[in-house]
């Protein structure tokens, strides 16, 4: 079965040039832990992604310990769009740190293990109501920081996300936006034409 790996820079469309995680039953135990998904067919990622299948493969984490970060995230930073291929960049990025640095791994380890006892025994399920109470309860702690903290570059500032939202990402490399996207907001109202009017081009 072929899998897109989860990636921060590739772009969306692009071949998948990376080797590509074969997922077998023997690799999926060779490993601390496997995050496998879906894309939805006909959203903006799966028309342009070589593959509806995803995956991320963990080195400090387990596959419970990724599925319950992931479920954080989006208590979070709650986005009906963003399918879970995006917030598993979040747990890609935490299981890379606990993975070099055994303090980090031990904030996560314990973090996650408080807030299932919080959501009544297991946060992956949990209600909606009690997974935002548990988290709700966790504010301010150093695990919370941490992870709320990671949330805002591993669901922004990727390729996936901006597909996601219309946003055609940096543009300055490419000559800038005049001619390249200037008046294509999607996520706005229009303005009204003596708002915006036609660009100085020298």
């Amino acid at each position: 079965m072929k899998v897109i790996p989860i990636s921060h820079d590739q772009e969306p469309g692009a071949a998948a040039s990376k080797k590509e995680l074969t997922l077998t039953r023997r690799s999926m135990l060779k490993g601390t832990g496997v995050l496998v998904g879906t894309l939805a067919i006909g959203s903006p990622l799966a028309l342009l992604a070589p593959s509806t299948v995803w995956a991320v493969e963990l080195k400090a984490l387990s596959k419970a310990e990724g599925d319950t970060l992931l479920q954080m995230g989006r208590v979070l930073f709650p986005h009906a769009k963003l399918p879970d291929a995006v917030y598993a960049l979040l747990v890609k990025d935490l299981d890379a740190k606990a993975a070099q640095d055994a303090q980090a791994a031990t904030q996560l380890h314990e973090g996650i293990a408080a807030l299932d006892k919080l959501a009544g025994g297991s946060f992956i399920k949990a209600s909606a109501k009690r997974r935002l109470a548990a988290v709700k309860s966790m504010e301010g702690k150093p695990f919370f920081n941490t992870v709320r903290g990671q949330c805002v570059t591993s669901l922004y500032d990727n390729e996936m996300a901006f597909a996601t939202f219309g946003y055609p990402g940096s543009a300055w490399e490419k000559g800038g936006y005049i001619t390249r996207g200037f008046q294509d907001l999607k996520w706005l109202p229009a303005p009204p034409v003596e708002a915006s009017p036609p660009p100085f081009l020298g």
